[in-house]
């Protein structure tokens, strides 16, 4: 079964270094769909392969001056707290609540859905954070958006492993229209690390994470990220990033219908 998971990590690796996104938003909808693995679990141990996973991008973006650590303590100001907060949560409700494989993965469905939304529509959501009322507006609560930002990516983060990427860099496009692109890629990483981290070992004390699991995924994605990385710059993107989000549609809106059984 191990040489499953590590196929499985190579295809989302693939899939990452093609797109750019796609590690949460497909590896615990996979762990969940094809393997069976109970919601908590693929959700715990796919917090720790991201953070991991992440860690590296985050220092290289650091090192190439391309995160901006006002940005990031902004964006941690709410989502570390909101984490741990979550985490409290999980821990009080773990027979009831988050005991329900049903509430994981509709939460997991719909986050799948706001991402496969981020991808298709961050252009247009640019747009509409320059218009005159909307940028005077978000200017004047800049902070406040920022901190409130990170606040819903904790909670979300912390339920479903999904949310530290795509949704994560398409609110940075609104609060920061005029930031450059790869500067809101390695914000987004840089706060990624400390929420997956926090969250992933708040998880591991609730019992939440399989580590041999983990090192299969690790093996099989390392690889898969590097492969996809050179395929990448031959393909098209306007062609990657709307098959992707069809397919977060279609796995999103399937798992969010639990929600409703």
């Amino acid at each position: 079964m191990e040489f499953g998971y590590s196929i499985a990590g190579f295809f989302v690796g693939a899939i990452v270094g093609l797109t750019g996104v796609g590690g949460g938003s497909l590896m615990t909808p996979l762990l969940v769909l094809l393997f069976g693995i109970h919601p908590a679990v693929a959700v715990g141990t796919d917090l720790l392969y991201a953070a991991l996973t992440k860690a590296g991008g985050a220092l290289v973006h650091g090192r190439n001056q391309a995160v901006d650590w006002r940005i990031v303590t902004g964006l941690g100001s709410g989502s570390v707290p909101a984490a741990a907060l979550t985490l409290w949560w999980l821990s009080t409700h773990s027979s009831s609540a988050y005991g329900s494989a049903s509430i994981i993965s509709g939460t997991l469905g719909i986050a799948l859905v706001l991402t496969a939304c981020a991808l298709l529509f961050r252009k247009k959501l640019q747009a509409v954070a320059e218009r005159p009322g909307i940028r005077e507006w978000r200017e004047r609560n800049l902070r406040m958006l920022t901190v409130g930002t990170g606040a819903i990516l904790g909670v979300l983060v912390t339920i479903s492993s999904v949310g530290a990427g795509a949704l994560g860099t398409a609110a940075l496009v609104f609060l920061y229209p005029r930031l450059s692109a790869v500067r809101i890629v390695g914000s987004d990483i840089a706060h990624a690390v400390p929420l997956t981290l926090v969250a992933g070992l708040g998880h591991w004390w609730l019992g939440n994470v399989d580590w041999a699991l983990l090192g299969a995924l690790l093996i099989g994605s390392l690889p898969g990220i590097a492969i996809g990385s050179q395929v990448a710059a031959r393909l098209p993107e306007r062609f990657l990033r709307p098959l992707l989000a069809t397919m977060l549609f279609g796995i999103g809106g399937k798992l969010s219908l639990n929600l409703l059984g």
